[in-house]
């Protein structure tokens, strides 16, 4: 982990996840800063953990500054009022929103706690000012699959040990626990009408943590525009190659075979099936 100073700004709750027992932590990334943040790895590139719970979940803010180069952020235009380190608001509501959902399915994810707008304007290069929003979350790893090259052997060792708790099937290879948790993910979220929209090895944890609900949709909140709402529909079955993606990557990074047969009929057990795709 790298550490980066930060101070605490002033700040105004968006969306607040009253079953939860954290604080906000209203936090921008500044050299002069006297508090701290630290980025797990340059996968990370605008999130940081930035404190504890008792119950040892981590927990994490996204928005708060690059993790990379001497600025906090950096103003391109490709994209409106959307700045490399910062977080558009209605993508950190629409990730809340779409968290509590899929929290409430059952399926294990990440457990929002706060959307905060940062009371902290910065003026863009247009002459716009717009304010920080943080999306505040905890986790019980803050490593994702993705970041297996920047973590200790034993540390990802003891993350999937903890994998047995899934494995009521009995299976012998982590792969195929992992597998199970995955697919079944993905058949609750198809079930209800949920596209992830960026099932990635990216967007799970080592604790099999499903994230990033920025670009998801449900029945309950759909897309902002008709014509993205019309080619919903069309997107669902990818997400079961993004899945095996995930998979097949799991089983790279801790060297195990990956039996392919097994695999497509998990996933037909669950009823997605590849025949119809081949």
């Amino acid at each position: 982990m790298l550490y980066f100073k930060a101070k605490e700004c002033r700040y105004t709750i968006l969306k607040e996840n009253t079953g939860c027992e954290s604080r906000p932590y209203p936090l921008l990334r500044t050299d002069e800063g006297t508090e701290t943040m630290r980025c797990v790895s340059p996968h990370h590139g605008r999130s940081f953990v930035v404190g504890r719970h008792e119950d040892g979940r981590y927990v994490v803010s996204k928005g708060n500054g690059l993790s990379y180069t001497q600025y906090a952020h950096l103003y391109t235009a490709e994209f409106g009022d959307n700045v490399w380190g910062l977080l558009l608001e209605k993508d950190a509501i629409r990730d809340f929103d779409l968290g509590m959902e899929i929290e409430a399915l059952g399926i294990k994810t990440n457990r929002v706690e706060y959307v905060l707008r940062l009371e902290e304007p910065i003026t863009l290069a247009t002459g716009h000012v717009v304010y920080p929003v943080l999306l505040q979350y905890s986790v019980e790893c803050p490593y994702r699959i993705c970041d297996a090259p920047y973590m200790k052997r034993e540390e990802i060792e003891a993350e999937v040990a903890k994998w047995q708790q899934f494995n009521v099937k009995g299976y012998d290879s982590a792969t195929m626990i992992a597998a199970d948790v995955l697919i079944g993910n993905l058949r609750t979220l198809h079930d209800h009408k949920i596209l992830h929209n960026a099932i990635h090895f990216q967007n799970y944890t080592w604790a099999l943590e499903l994230l990033d609900f920025e670009l998801a949709c449900s029945l309950k909140h759909p897309y902002d525009d008709e014509q993205s709402n019309r080619v919903v529909k069309d997107l669902f079955s990818r997400e079961i190659i993004q899945t095996y993606e995930v998979i097949n990557h799991i089983a790279w990074c801790l060297g195990e075979p990956i039996d392919y047969r097994a695999i497509d009929e998990l996933f037909a057990s669950y009823h997605f099936s590849l025949q119809e795709m081949g």
